[in-house]
């Protein structure tokens, strides 16, 4: 049985489909903000193709190569730190492994909480688009019926009072009721089958 409930409280539970109208709902807005951004593009395109025509390509060359040595001077100069500091003792290289280890563990959990807080915002933000969607239409639906069914009065129940029924009667009524009850029979005729030959 636990595993009856557990499936139907998950397919009852309209959280991934608020999810999904969160993420749909998100998703139009940005994309209202697309044609503002093809525009700033447009007219920022030709300046900057002009900026490259006119940039001399051996001053790049030249930009590129002392780029290029001082990001080796710095990555040599981190690697020898690196080296240097280097704890050889396996002792402490343990308690860091360990450490390390422990601080991945936290960070996995915090990143977990904080995508289950995102995902349940973005939930949260469907299910309002959901509501707004709906408003309009669940607004008309409760004017139709308002409008189609009247104020229902409550009626009086009828009183019964006894009756006096002789015994003639009560088996008549008896035997009607048993001969409603059961079932009328049909003749059916007997099929008979050919002689074998």
């Amino acid at each position: 049985m636990a595993i009856t409930d557990d499936l139907r409280k998950t397919l009852s539970d309209p959280t991934p489909l608020y999810f999904a109208a969160g993420t749909a709902d998100l998703a139009l807005q940005q994309a209202k903000k697309v044609p503002a951004l093809v525009e700033q593009l447009r007219v920022e395109a030709p300046a900057r193709i002009e900026a490259v025509r006119n940039t001399d390509p051996k001053a790049v060359q030249e930009r590129a190569t002392v780029r290029v040595r001082e990001t080796q001077e710095t990555l040599q100069t981190k690697v020898g730190e690196f080296f240097g500091s280097l704890d050889t003792d396996l002792k402490k290289l343990g308690e860091n492994a360990q450490d390390l280890a422990l601080r991945g563990v936290g960070i996995a959990a915090e990143y977990a909480v904080k995508a289950r807080e995102a995902y349940e915002k973005v939930a949260e933000h469907g299910e309002q688009a959901v509501k707004t969607w709906r408003g309009d239409a669940a607004e008309s639906i409760e004017d139709i019926a308002v409008a189609v069914e009247p104020a229902a009065e409550p009626k009086p129940a009828a009183r019964l009072e006894p009756v006096e029924v002789k015994d003639d009667e009560s088996a008549a009524v008896k035997k009607s009721a048993a001969a409603k009850k059961a079932p009328v029979r049909k003749a059916t005729a007997k099929k008979t089958t050919p002689p074998a030959k």
